[in-house]
């Protein structure tokens, strides 16, 4: 494809207007003022008026499976909302059900711009096969819960990550890979992540855990472990030396950030889902502020109720301007960086997240033709503040297309959203 006189947001995180952008199998080749030479070595042509073109966002945290909880957990604090709602509804839940639901929200993110996402949950092949089905990217891990005081390989999930690194990991032309998972501090034992930590090292795989979510989950920490946060217990048994996405990351102490920083931890801000169920605020200037690798992440969908990442930034580029009183706090340009760039390089994926010659084509479109984007005075304020993922009008994964203008190729989303609330009722009723 051969995208023509359309703006950009290029690596620089700043707006280019009328430039010309192909692409060639899964890679960007050309970026310039001009058409390239040969036009029509690039296939089909985009024609860029009123249209924008940036990196595709990728969702740093997120519990795919769960569009099936959408309305179903609401008002609640995390511990009932976990105890009381997600947890028994979830132990109904089948493999079957998992594919329908996955691929209900790989549709619903490549809708909304979202080329690649970290997922934790259980039913990792089945997610794959949703994620495939529209060429998505997708970092995977089987979710834990490790209360008793056994070691690791006696979990079955021991067994079993062993079988999904040796089947998956870097397969689909390296879009899916998988992950190790510890679910948090309060549900897991330190012998447990001891041995995960040294596994994911050895192998040299990534982990992804929620970390300082709420007050209580580091009050809790501490009284177990001799006054010491989820940040310091983590880094005292070994987890933060491989390379870790934190979601989160609420209640920072003293010294949590400067741990954060020495491990170079990839931290998942979801700031809807902490809005949403009470927890609190994410230090994001701070951490900014430090150079550290914040990213976005929506959470699951009974703590957030939509994939729309957009939202996601809207409200991040709101919030601390508001509890700061600064509204120069958080600035469009690194809002946009963490929910392409860093998300990018938070899943390992170094080639990805930047529209630049030799990246991977992981590109979505804006309409800009909508009253809202007039005047297009400062573009990336426009981005996040005016526009809305509903003006994404195309998304390209590996430089194939996943979503374009109310089209999903591959995919009857009728069929898909029949399936999940026909899911949904069958659990509801059996609870």
């Amino acid at each position: 494809m051969l995208f023509s006189n359309i703006g950009i947001i290029d690596e620089n995180f700043e707006y280019q207007a009328g430039k010309h952008v192909g692409v060639q199998g899964d890679r960007i080749t050309y970026v310039g003022d001009a058409a390239p030479e040969n036009p029509q070595d690039f296939g089909r042509r985009y024609d860029g008026t009123n249209r924008l073109l940036m990196p595709a966002l990728y969702n740093a945290h997120a519990h795919a499976p769960m569009t099936l909880l959408r309305g179903f957990a609401e008002n609640l604090p995390l511990s009932r909302w976990l105890n009381e709602k997600c947890w028994p509804f979830e132990a109904k839940i089948t493999p079957e059900d998992i594919y329908w639901s996955t691929l209900l929200a790989c549709a619903e993110m490549a809708r909304y711009g979202v080329v690649g996402f970290t997922d934790m949950y259980y039913g990792t092949e089945e997610r794959i096969a949703a994620a495939n089905k529209l060429n998505m990217k997708a970092n995977l891990c089987e979710g834990l819960l490790a209360l008793e005081p056994k070691p690791y390989s006696d979990y079955p999930v021991c067994a079993k990550n062993e079988e999904l690194v040796a089947k998956y990991h870097g397969s689909s032309d390296g879009r899916i890979k998988v992950d190790y998972n510890i679910h948090a501090e309060y549900t897991s034992t330190p012998e447990v992540c001891r041995e995960i930590a040294a596994i994911a090292k050895e192998k040299g795989l990534r982990i992804h855990l929620h970390l300082s979510e709420t007050q209580n989950e580091v009050a809790e920490c501490k009284e177990r472990h001799d006054g010491m946060t989820p940040p310091a217990y983590f880094e005292s048994i070994g987890v933060l030396d491989v390379p870790v996405t934190a979601a989160h990351c609420v209640w920072m102490e003293e010294g949590d950030l400067d741990i954060l920083q020495r491990h170079g931890v990839f931290v998942a801000n979801c700031p809807v889902s902490n809005m949403k169920l009470g927890s609190g605020f994410a230090p994001i200037p701070a951490m900014l502020e430090r150079g550290m690798n914040v990213c976005v992440g929506s959470d699951g969908m009974a703590s957030n109720n939509n994939h729309n990442l957009f939202s996601d930034l809207y409200v991040m580029g709101l919030v601390y301007k508001g509890s700061t009183l600064d509204p120069a706090v958080v600035d469009p340009a690194q809002i946009l960086r963490a929910a392409t760039r860093t998300g990018a390089l938070s899943q390992g994926r170094e080639d990805c997240g930047l529209v630049k010659e030799g990246f991977k084509a992981d590109l979505c479109v804006l309409d800009t033709a909508g009253p809202q984007w007039a005047p297009l005075t400062a573009p990336l304020y426009n981005v996040v503040f005016a526009g809305e993922g509903s003006d994404v009008v195309l998304t390209m994964s590996d430089g194939a297309v996943a979503y374009e203008q109310g089209e999903w190729p591959g995919l009857d989303l009728e069929e898909v959203k029949r399936e999940v609330a026909a899911r949904t009722k069958r659990i509801i009723e059996s609870l």
